[in-house]
């Protein structure tokens, strides 16, 4: 990660995350820590790198997801020259390394 970006605080955000046992209470922690709206964004880039990964033309993604070009592009941009986060998240799902 930047390191700039990197500071106590978010380190300690992390180690939060990861203390989660289980999707519910991964849940709940993220219901509580974020806005409706900021949710609905992450797991809609998630959903566009998911899309990207299997093909997806932006055109068929920004009309399944609503997510504009922009963003489409941003997550497109993150997955080839990224710090790789996107690639391993979707590597375990692919291979069922999570809680669904």
């Amino acid at each position: 990660m930047n390191q700039k970006l990197m500071d106590e605080n978010m380190h300690k955000l992390f180690q939060a995350i990861l203390s989660l046992k289980d999707l519910q209470e991964c849940a709940h922690f993220f219901e509580d820590l974020c806005t409706v709206s900021e949710l609905k964004s992450m797991s809609q880039r998630l959903e566009v790198a998911l899309m990207l990964d299997k093909k997806y033309v932006y055109t068929d993604i920004a009309a399944k997801t609503g997510a504009s070009t922009a963003t489409i592009s941003r997550v497109n941009r993150c997955l080839n020259y990224g710090s790789e986060g996107y690639r391993a998240v979707i590597d375990r799902m692919k291979a069922g390394k999570h809680d669904a």
